[in-house]
């Protein structure tokens, strides 16, 4: 049976606030982006807002973030003014069984991948149904792109196998820009055998600012299920 929107709804909200109950007083904590991360973000706030933990100071990977930080009441700070992330956690849009992710669906991989590989703990908060057995079945590839060069970079994602397509925004007219002022050019392979292998590969295509695999950085994975018509939370 499938489950309701609002179930996996309130599957994505308990583990968002379970993953939130990882932050401890006067950590330095990586900010997330998309709907599970957001969650986390709100529970965050009013466990600060509570008393609950103090001093706790955030880093977020995108204007989105950053938003939902400052209406949870969450201080802000930067990679420049602090010498190391505690703890990151962050959604992902496919989680395979080594733990290897796809991410991008947001357009803020770039910046979700230099705070989450700084953090001592990258923690991941998703539905089930974001787990695959392999990276690629459901999501294409988001790659990050300067404008000048896109042409180029296509090119010679397709010499690699892939299909790629300028992603277009929606409700906008043109294509989708990151918050760096760059385009995304999602990347659909017909199967990704070595993710680490690939994700060299792509960010080596000069134009290529980064691409949406993240291999061998994932700690925990907590996952948010529909159980007997129950919202539960399964760590991984």
């Amino acid at each position: 049976m499938v489950a309701s929107p609002e179930l996996v709804k309130q599957a994505k909200q308990a583990v968002g606030r379970q993953a939130a109950q990882w932050v401890q007083s006067g950590m330095v904590v990586g900010l997330g982006t998309g709907s599970t991360a957001a969650f986390m973000i709100q529970s965050l706030g009013e466990r600060l807002q509570r008393g609950e933990i103090q001093q706790v100071r955030g880093i977020p990977t995108s204007f989105q973030a950053t938003v939902l930080a400052r209406q949870a009441g969450i201080p802000l700070t930067t990679l420049d003014e602090v010498s190391e992330i505690d703890l990151a956690i962050d959604g992902a849009d496919e989680v395979d069984p080594q733990k290897n992710l796809i991410k991008g669906g947001g357009a803020a991989h770039t910046r979700e991948k230099i705070v989450d590989s700084l953090a001592k703990e990258f923690i991941v908060v998703v539905d089930g149904s974001k787990l695959v057995e392999r990276l690629g079945s459901t999501f294409p590839v988001p790659v990050e792109v300067l404008p000048l060069a896109v042409v180029p970079v296509m090119r010679a994602l397709a010499k690699l196998g892939g299909e790629p397509e300028i992603r277009m925004a929606v409700k906008k007219d043109g294509p989708v820009i990151t918050d760096q002022g760059n385009m995304v050019v999602d990347v659909k392979f017909t199967a990704i055998p070595d993710p680490a292998r690939l994700e060299a590969q792509i960010n080596n295509i000069p134009g290529v600012l980064e691409n949406g695999l993240f291999v061998g950085l994932a700690g925990r994975v907590l996952v948010g299920e529909v159980v007997n018509g129950q919202p539960q939370v399964r760590v991984w």
